[in-house]
């Protein structure tokens, strides 16, 4: 089956909705590459066999028509017929008569109740596929359980971006995705570090198609992995503990990229963008069919940016370039090779953000200053390379084998500061640091389905091994400029270090994991859904310049997964699930054992939505996440068989989080899309050491309520070539308290909101003009807050002042 890509329908009652009339402009050419463009500027899906298309040439058509109209002149002369059900066509034969001769059969327009939108992936060998889809929600993602499932399907709250919504908001990095993505709080410590937290823990995991890669293993890892946007077709999201897909971490969320694949008829894009501060850049993509039959398919992705920032003397340079071949053996087998490499060439950064007075009150510095020099520098780049091999069984099961491996290095030469609280100065220090981190990535699975009592289910069984190498080099902490002025700062007078790297970190960490899942059909309408998996971690470090190694491992470690789906109706259900992960510990007991994994508990309840084809999807959920085992410092250290030479802990903290989330993604309308949500967590100390903590709240600088909207909205009648939209963030206060030296301080950031505008237009077939402003009221605000470990090291950072882009792409 050859599915063409499309997007929503414009128009709103099912008779109608394939009959509203659009701009079409489609030359004559193969009969394959013509669909795709028809499905593109129509909106409607095409489906029809491979075979029936091959070889044959398609019509000009050009005009203000119906689809319907097009489609009879697209296919004039080639023997095929179409119907139109919904927002489906499907290409048949045209029927002969007993003698042989081609009679006209009838060209149905038929609507299907309720129905005014329709979705299918692009023409690629991704079933998923979101790209040309023009949709805010997706199909299918399998980013929870392994299982190929619908949002509905799944029993955990999920958010799939899709390439639609990564291009409206004009985003060009994770982070930039992240902001948008409702239950999840993007951080940042400094100007280069992020972090993602969910649920009021830190997200530590990233996937790539379904591998993980560990996001701390090392202090700088973050810094590590920084993937450039425009190579993925989606980001899917699933938050609360994502144990079974991911093995360790924490139970925050999973965020798994999801990579374009090559085309099976010939695409070529260009798109440029300017922008504010010097901004500029330029993206290409290509890609199709390398053979006659088509199945050979490749892809290339190159994107070039280069921008100052809103920060004195900033500046980056970053490009990537991305390509990815695909060879089909036969029907039922597919390899897929791909290599991607980033390089981000930084200027005027340094490790900390806005120092704040010892009593925690803001200075009201510039959102521009920076007390980095002009030979300070951030450098850093990966390479990965990707694989996976896909067997497809007659009976409806699959194996899938697939390697992921990421080389990536980290140069940077800077200062940070340093708060003397007890007598209110500060000093600016140097650092030099040199990391290098591999990560290899390793999963095999099997799945399909299998009877069971008069009825079929589904299986996965399957199982990995992931790897991280950690190589940390450093020597900072010299003093540049003690005592200077926060006001008066300049650059010129601060002299280049000639610093020596020495030995900081070496680490290595090795998880191997077996996991099985199966979805059990127990009547119509219920589905349970239960999963385990085992894993063994072993870690391992050594600090040469303190003569120090550390050595632990987990066995056998046991995580669960449990999901029960009842349909309530054709559009609604209710779930309940538990789900699990786990996170090994380096510390001991007074007998000097090592504690248990710290151990991450998702309990949640709610009810979905599936409305119009499954195009727009509506969720709402109860959490309660407990974080147990965490450890805690024993208060009579006497107790400890280590005394004094060692600090000994007990699994005495436990955390927990309650709060709900709430979210609507797809098509409101057959011209509107939207994805919107709201969440609140509450995240307190139910069990400490230190009594004065329960009852307390959990990491006060990650805000309790969230409120996020991006929409798009395309304008009716001849106006239809113009696409409006907008976004809307919104968050509660954050706060930090604490006593450094014996003083207290208090840090707080205000609820604020953030609106920004976006509009496009489709100026030919070809030419989309896109304008994007971002905080279009010019809010001062702080992103991030000094932690609570004190302010010496300031990690305060201000959030984007109103900044614009405009792009242009163009697709041949």
């Amino acid at each position: 089956m050859l599915t063409s890509s499309l997007g929503t329908v414009g128009a709103a009652t099912p008779a109608q909705a394939q009959e509203a009339v659009r701009s079409i402009d489609i030359p004559a050419q193969p009969l394959a590459t013509a669909l795709t463009a028809f499905g593109q500027q129509s909106g409607l899906q095409v489906s029809t066999q491979a075979a029936l298309i091959e070889g044959k040439t398609s019509s000009t058509v050009k005009g203000t028509i119906s689809p319907s109209q097009a489609l009879t002149q697209l296919l004039a002369g080639t023997g095929l017929s179409f119907r139109i059900v919904g927002s489906t066509v499907t290409l048949e034969p045209v029927p002969q008569s007993a003698d042989g001769a081609i009679t006209l059969g009838p060209v149905r327009v038929e609507g299907e109740g309720g129905t005014f939108a329709g979705i299918a992936p692009s023409i690629t060998s991704d079933p998923a596929a979101t790209e040309g889809t023009r949709s805010y929600t997706t199909t299918s993602m399998a980013t929870a359980t392994k299982l190929p499932l619908s949002i509905r399907e799944t029993p955990q709250s999920v958010t799939v971006v899709t390439r639609q919504a990564i291009e409206d908001q004009g985003a060009l990095a994770l982070k930039d995705v992240i902001q948008n993505v409702p239950g999840v709080f993007y951080w940042t410590s400094g100007p280069q570090r992020q972090r993602f937290y969910a649920r009021g823990l830190s997200v530590d995991n990233l996937m790539f198609d379904g591998l993980p890669v560990t996001l701390s293993s090392s202090q700088l890892s973050q810094d590590l992995v920084d993937p450039n946007i425009a190579i993925y077709d989606r980001v899917e999201i699933v938050r609360g503990a994502a144990g079974l897909t991911v093995g360790s971490g924490n139970p925050a969320a999973a965020i798994n990229l999801v990579r374009k694949r090559p085309t099976m008829t010939p695409q070529f894009s260009i798109a440029g963008n300017v922008g504010n501060w010097n901004r500029y850049g330029i993206e290409a993509d290509f890609g199709g069919p390398l053979d006659r039959d088509g199945t050979l398919r490749a892809r290339v992705v190159g994107t070039y940016n280069d921008e100052e920032s809103f920060r004195d003397r900033e500046h980056s340079k970053r490009n990537m370039i991305y390509g990815i071949i695909e060879k089909d053996f036969g029907s039922r087998t597919t390899l897929s090779v791909s290599a991607m490499r980033q390089e981000d060439d930084l200027d005027g950064n340094g490790f900390t953000g806005m120092p704040v007075a010892v009593d925690g009150s803001h200075l009201d510095l510039p959102r521009s200053t920076s007390y980095a020099s002009d030979w300070e520098y951030w450098n850093k780049d990966s390479t990965s390379l990707f694989a996976s091999l896909e067997h497809r069984f007659d009976n409806g099961w699959k194996v899938n084998l697939s390697a992921y491996k990421v080389w990536a290095k980290l140069n940077m030469l800077g200062h940070y500061i340093r708060s003397n609280v007890t007598i209110g100065t500060y000093d600016l220090l140097n650092a030099l640091n040199e990391h290098e981190e591999n990560q290899s990535s390793y999963g095999i699975y099997a799945s399909g389905p299998f009877k069971l009592f008069g009825r079929e289910h589904e299986l996965v069984l399957g199982g990995g091994h992931r790897r991280v190498q950690f190589d940390g080099n450093t020597n900072q902490g010299g003093l540049m400029a003690g005592d200077f002025d926060l006001y008066n700062f300049y650059p010129s007078a601060i002299t280049k270090p000639n610093l020596t790297i020495l030995p900081w970190l070496d680490s290595d960490i090795k998880e191997f994991n077996a996991y099985a899942t199966t979805r059990l059909n127990l009547a119509d309408g219920l589905k349970l859904i239960v999963g385990g998996r085992l894993d063994w971690y072993d870690y391992s470090d050594a600090q040469p310049r303190w003569n120090l190694s550390n050595q632990y491992e987990v066995n056998h470690h046991l995580t669960k997964y449990a999901g029960l789906i009842y349909d309530l109706d054709n559009h609604h259900s209710v779930y309940a699930s538990y789900t699990d992960i786990f996170k090994p510990q380096n510390y001991y007991d007074i007998d000097h054992k090592l504690l248990s994994p710290v151990v991450g508990k998702n309990y949640e309840i709610g009810i979905k939505g599936a409305y119009f084809d499954d195009t727009l999807n509506v969720s709402l959920a109860l959490f309660r996440m407990d974080q147990e085992n965490r450890a805690a410092r024993i208060s009579d250290q006497t107790k400890c068989s280590t005394y004094p030479t060692a600090t000994c802990y007990e699994a005495a903290g436990l955390v927990r989080a309650e709060g709900i989330d709430f979210e609507i993604d797809g098509a409101v309308t057959p011209d509107w899309q939207i994805t919107a949500g709201y969440s609140h967590t509450l995240a307190k100390y139910r069990e400490d050491a230190d009594a004065l903590k329960i009852g307390t709240l959990f990491d006060t600088d990650v805000p309790r309520h969230l409120v996020k909207v991006l929409t798009n909205y395309r304008l009716p009648g001849n106006l239809d070539t113009i696409r409006i939209g907008g976004s809307f963030y919104w968050q509660s206060t954050i706060y930090n308290n604490g006593t450094t030296s014996g003083i207290a301080y208090h840090e707080e950031q205000k609820a604020y909101a953030l609106v920004g505008l976006n509009a496009s237009w489709q100026a030919t077939p070809n030419l989309d003009i896109r304008a994007n402003i971002n905080n279009l009221f010019d809010k001062k605000y702080y992103r991030s807050l000094t932690g609570q470990s004190g302010l010496a090291f300031p990690t305060s950072v201000y959030g984007d002042p109103r900044n614009a882009m405009l792009t242009a792409r163009y697709r041949f």
